[in-house]
């Protein structure tokens, strides 16, 4: 068995765009670099060289040579859209008051929340620079849109997350925000700097978002019912943490008095006490909730595919729909 044929599809689209991704690299040192304000690139590096996947960066560049692109374009917009995934990773960790991502430190923690916003709005200013110069309207309103997107999911979801109120669409809306915008905008824009029709950008926008979508589902249901070990977070910090997935949203729509009146006081008032937990783990095992978003999950990943059928018969189309398989394959 080759190499290619036994690994994962992320890490599949990582070999094939090596060349390119090493210029993205190569782009994003150089851009986070600061004459005047050496903390930039300390708190920058420290995130961007954390060893994440690089998974939003490789969407726009695959999307991009679907369509045969020859320019260097798709290298600015792959940069871009890293640099805005990390500034708002930068803006949630002080928000969420956060210790540890990729299994580090966060940069809050290790220099203070000051720096981590700073830095963060200077990521901003940096990716807009970078958009500018590929000369498109297009792409700038694009990933104008997102980070706007972005911002609103965050703020809707601080309001949202210990509301008993928050319905699906409204977790679906927060969930558009935090994830899917810079996924869809990621596969967009990749295609309309490549010169891709209108129903192949449309395709491209849907197959990112409904990605987006079944990778937050998997994450959130992950939290209920995943291995420590593999995602790096303890069964039950969302419920710790008082948010309101899916998994405790479905629950809490089928709620007797009784149990709505647990959940009030565990997410809403945030007075949980030992064996809590364990409750709210039963409670969603009684009404089927766990897998129904796990369902759900599977549902939007198969959109996913769906999405690509729009786009030329190209090996890395192939990749994209294992890259949607991949994301729901632990919840199996």
């Amino acid at each position: 068995m080759t190499i290619s044929t036994i690994s994962k599809p992320h890490e599949r689209l990582a070999e094939i765009l090596a060349g390119e991704m090493e210029a993205v690299n190569t782009l994003i040192r150089t851009r986070m670099a600061s004459e005047h304000a050496p903390r930039i690139p300390e708190v920058t590096a420290h995130l961007v060289e954390a060893g994440g996947k690089r998974l939003r960066p490789m969407l726009t560049l695959a999307a991009a040579r679907l369509f045969g692109y020859g320019g260097d374009h798709h290298i600015r917009l792959a940069a871009t859209v890293e640099f805005i995934h990390t500034a708002t990773l930068l803006h949630d960790d002080v928000v969420d008051e956060s210790a540890q991502r990729r299994g580090r430190p966060t940069a809050n923690l290790l220099w203070d929340n000051k720096s981590s916003v700073l830095v963060g709005d200077y990521l901003f200013s940096r990716s807009f620079q970078l958009m500018v110069e590929t000369g498109s309207l297009r792409v700038l309103d694009i990933l104008a849109n997102a980070s706007a997107t972005i911002a609103e999911g965050e703020v809707l979801q601080m309001t949202a997350a210990t509301d008993l109120r928050t319905d699906e669409a409204v977790y679906l809306q927060v969930v558009r925000g935090k994830t899917a915008a810079l996924f869809s905008a990621a596969t967009e824009v990749g295609g309309v700097i490549a010169g891709a029709s209108e129903e192949q950008v449309r395709a491209l926008f849907a197959y990112g978002d409904a990605l987006g979508i079944a990778f937050q589902i998997a994450d959130d249901l992950l939290d209920y019912q995943g291995d420590s070990k593999a995602t790096g977070k303890n069964v039950g910090d969302d419920f710790r943490e008082r948010k309101l997935t899916l998994p405790v949203i479905k629950a809490v729509a089928q709620a007797t008095p009784d149990e709505r009146a647990f959940w009030e006081r565990t997410i809403e008032k945030g007075r949980q006490q030992d064996g809590d937990l364990d409750l709210a783990l039963n409670l969603m095992r009684k009404y089927g909730t766990l897998e129904e978003t796990r369902k759900d999950a599977l549902a939007w990943a198969a959109k996913a595919k769906t999405a690509l059928t729009a786009l030329p018969d190209h090996e890395l189309r192939d990749l994209l729909g294992d890259l949607a398989d991949y994301v729901v394959s632990r919840l199996s």
